[in-house]
């Protein structure tokens, strides 16, 4: 078919101008992006720990930031990273949760964790749980399965048997010989303050935090610290950010830490760097503890008061650092 050349002409402008939109469009659609922060409690002074602990931490730590890694490189979800890196550090007994859980007053483990996925609030807790090795995971069922938030004590492990969840002695808690030194809360060399925890962004938008814990050696038997209450320990928000802390968990609950922080970047429009120093150095009192916490925008911030804080942080722009405390904090 024959067009004037003019016709010609404009039609071919009209194509390169398409194909140009196109073409800027693809370059300034940001690829997807995903990050993910861990800790293993905060407190203690690194440079006291024996070379063994030092490096059993640092394995542990490894482990499961690798494998919360690959679940978010693959495109798995936030709520998958984090319950799946948890557990990892749960059935660890360098660290305190699961596994390597301190014992109370009467000399038995007595576990608290939470789960919150930051794309729709819903959250799942439990405390004072005695016989599932991986509470983060009966967190997990009881925001999926039942209408509540959070189940204590014998009603709790009730349910992890009903739901099949498999069911740990006691003495599962209670560490060998070979493994005492593993477990910095049996060490002289100061306060430890242990929990573990993991926050994450996947890479189609969602936040979700995780936090599990044994609480504090010798503790009252039913003591419940922040690591299950929303809000205080464990919090996530797809529009600020996920936070699990870890320290004095009194401290924590007192200043509704956790969401202390996503309330400033709501409401007063800070940063997620801004409002986690304004609550780790001015609200709470030194030697207090730490937090890990991922933005929406994937920036991460790991900081604590404390002489050290384990942790580590992974992302997609190829970021994989462990380390057992954080400097310039």
């Amino acid at each position: 078919m024959w067009l004037p050349n003019v016709l010609v002409h404009s039609f071919s402008v009209v194509l390169i101008l398409i194909a140009s939109s196109s073409t800027a469009l693809a370059q300034s659609s940001p690829a997807p992006h995903w990050a993910i922060a861990i800790h293993g409690g905060a407190g203690g002074d690194p440079t006291k720990w024996s070379d063994r602990q030092k490096e059993l931490r640092r394995q542990g730590l490894e482990r499961a930031l690798t494998a919360g890694k690959e679940i978010l490189a693959a495109g798995g979800t936030s709520l998958d990273a984090v319950e799946q890196t948890v557990r990892i550090l749960e059935d660890d007994p360098t660290f305190n949760a699961g596994r390597g859980a301190v014992l109370t007053s009467d000399k038995r483990a007595e576990l608290d964790a939470a789960i919150m996925d930051g794309s729709n609030k819903a959250c799942g807790a439990v405390a004072s749980v005695t016989a599932v090795a991986n509470p983060i995971s009966l967190a997990r069922k009881i925001m999926t399965q039942t209408r509540h938030v959070l189940l204590v004590g014998p009603g709790a492990d009730r349910y992890s048997a009903e739901i099949g969840m498999p069911q740990v002695d006691p003495s599962y808690f209670v560490l060998r010989p070979n493994e005492a030194d593993q477990s910095l809360y049996r060490t002289s060399e100061g306060a430890y303050l242990g929990t573990v925890g993991c926050v994450a962004l996947d890479a189609h938008g969602n936040l979700a935090a995780a936090t599990s814990t044994g609480g504090l050696g010798g503790k009252m038997p039913g003591r419940v610290g922040d690591s299950p209450l929303i809000g205080a320990g464990t919090y996530a928000e797809n529009s600020t950010c996920a936070l699990s802390a870890t320290g004095v968990g009194e401290e924590f609950i007192r200043n509704a830490v956790a969401f202390d922080v996503a309330a400033k970047m709501k409401y007063a429009g800070m940063s997620l760097e801004n409002a986690v120093d304004q609550v780790i150095f001015q609200t709470l009192k030194p030697d207090t503890g730490g937090v890990i916490s991922v933005a929406a925008d994937g920036s991460t911030v790991l900081k604590h008061n404390t002489p050290g804080m384990s942790c580590g942080v992974a992302d997609s722009r190829g970021r994989f650092d462990i380390m057992l405390a954080i400097e310039n904090k």
